[in-house]
């Protein structure tokens, strides 16, 4: 099989506007190939992963399924279709989802504070804090790519921890390589102090609990984390601040960063979060996310060790939840 040189894209000139947010309307390029007599016989699939093979074959697979492969003009939607010698097989090449992940995108950001070093912002509830399955756009990671030119130059674009997609409130961000490596090692010594305030199912029977018990995968479940033996220590402590119709309001201190942590240990002792139906929790008071909230967060600043204190205010779901 014969391949041309690349063709760049050239936009529509029926006046219709492309979707900036859509991968489907953002192809590279386009790319051809005549078929030779080594090709001849063998499968669009085979040869269309030939032309590009730096892509997945699954992806062109699907590329072809949704109309983005010709041959001798004619838009070909069968991977298996068999060629002949002399066809010209024409790919657009459209950007994977993956691919288009790392980008900026406008989106607004509740910043606490911000200075040349860092910046501390409060997550609302629904942003996924970086890109993944399911979530290539619209997270955290692809504001701060827009909100400053030096987040591109930062691994994850500074973020140092992460919040669960319904979990609210605070986290700090670097935006300078050496502020993210004295971030990075504060949290590995425990020096930053996350305190979260929680809605938990039943009324508890302490007023102040230290929980250590080891997080790792659950073993039956892909998606959820536990208390195994084969674990990383983790310990939370929590404060009891009130009880009532079923529901404890908790304050819970981080003293590591498992996955899921604050989650894992209420589920563990026998009081899952309110709305935490992943690990048993139910829909309560209206709550039907996860009743979890980054509430405080105090660290030495990278630059000067001045210490910095911040404090976030229940989101309104949260703060009805419990007041009604």
């Amino acid at each position: 099989m014969v391949a041309s040189a690349p063709t760049p894209q050239v936009p529509p000139d029926d006046g219709a506007a492309v979707d900036l947010d859509d991968p489907e309307a953002q192809a590279l390029e386009w790319r051809d190939a005549l078929v030779d007599a080594a090709a001849h016989g063998q499968r669009l699939d085979r040869c269309v992963v030939a032309m590009a093979t730096e892509f997945s074959r699954s992806h062109l697979q699907g590329l072809i399924e949704r109309g983005h492969v010709q041959v001798d003009g004619v838009v070909q939607t069968v991977a298996s279709r068999k060629l002949k010698l002399g066809q010209r097989i024409r790919l657009e090449l459209v950007p994977t989802a993956q691919s288009l992940a790392f980008r900026p995108e406008p989106i607004p950001l509740c910043i606490v504070y911000e200075d040349e070093h860092l910046l501390v912002v409060d997550k609302p509830v629904g942003l996924v804090v970086h890109p993944a399955a399911g979530h290539w756009s619209g997270t955290l990671l692809n504001g701060l790519l827009a909100h400053h030119a030096g987040a591109a130059t930062l691994p994850r674009a500074g973020i140092v921890h992460r919040l669960d997609k319904d979990t609210s409130g605070l986290m700090v961000v670097a935006k300078t390589l050496p502020a993210m490596t004295t971030l990075v090692r504060l949290i590995a010594l425990r020096e930053v102090r996350r305190v979260y305030f929680a809605l938990a199912m039943g009324e508890v029977s302490f007023d102040g609990r230290r929980i250590e018990a080891p997080i790792g995968r659950d073993p039956s479940s892909r998606v959820r984390m536990a208390v195994v033996a084969s674990g990383k220590p983790a310990r939370t402590d929590v404060r009891c601040l009130a009880r009532r119709d079923g529901v404890s309001a908790l304050r819970c201190q981080l003293h590591t960063g498992r996955t899921h942590q604050i989650r894992v240990h209420l589920a563990h002792i026998g009081h899952p979060l309110v709305g935490d139906v992943l690990y048993g929790g139910k829909p309560a008071h209206g709550l039907t996310r996860q009743a979890l909230h980054a509430a405080h967060l105090a660290f030495a600043h990278p630059a000067d060790d001045r210490p910095m204190s911040f404090e976030a205010a229940m989101p309104a779901d949260l703060a009805r939840a419990w007041i009604e």
